[in-house]
């Protein structure tokens, strides 16, 4: 994909999640209150294969381990059409740090306070983002933040494992119950590995 389309789409994520946060919260119970871009697409024009966008979500980091979905976020998502883009969507709790090893140095363009951050949407079409963007972590805060997510992707892994093991020999669709057991395995060995590279 072409660096102006990316750009685009960041564009337009920004724009529908001030959209739908005017959406009623019966429909829409899960709530999206910030939208940041990550990734390639922050580092100047190139084509790129996806966009990395980081979804926060006020609920507690427990809900929301890495690689992840809360409950509702499907739902969301497809709401957005956000799956029919090449975005690569990573949902986020609004009461923990929402940069890591892949989210790095993220940069802040929509929020539920201040609404879409045009300047930062110019400052990215324009090609100066880097000022805008979030300090880059010494590699002990680096470590303590995996540290932190690797202790809530654990817990979260077995809940999912339970869960599998409840739900196995039960009748009924297995699969949501094994994608959810295979997003707490990715989110874990990801954050596992990023420890023990760093």
């Amino acid at each position: 994909m072409k660096w102006t389309r990316a750009v685009h789409h960041l564009d337009a994520l920004a724009r529908t999640c001030a959209e739908m946060a005017t959406r009623p919260r019966t429909i829409f119970p899960l709530r999206v209150t910030e939208l940041w871009a990550a990734g390639p697409v922050l580092d100047g024009p190139a084509d790129i294969e996806f966009v990395t966008v980081a979804l926060v979500v006020d609920l507690p980091a427990e809900d929301v381990p890495w690689l992840g979905e809360p409950v509702g976020a499907q739902h969301w998502a497809s709401a957005v059409r956000l799956t029919k883009n090449p975005v690569a969507a990573r949902w986020r709790s609004a009461r923990a740090p929402v940069w890591n090893h892949q989210l790095d140095r993220p940069v802040l363009l929509w929020d539920h306070v201040g609404g879409v951050a045009e300047e930062t949407l110019d400052a990215l079409r324009a090609e100066r983002i880097e000022p805008l963007r979030l300090p880059a972590p010494t590699p002990d805060e680096l470590r303590e933040r995996l540290t932190d997510e690797l202790a809530v992707s654990l817990r979260a892994l077995r809940k999912a494992n339970r869960g599998y093991d409840d739900q196995r020999w039960r009748p009924g669709k297995l699969e949501p119950v094994a994608d959810l057991l295979w997003r707490a395995s990715e989110g874990y060995l990801d954050l596992l590995d990023a420890l023990d590279a760093g």
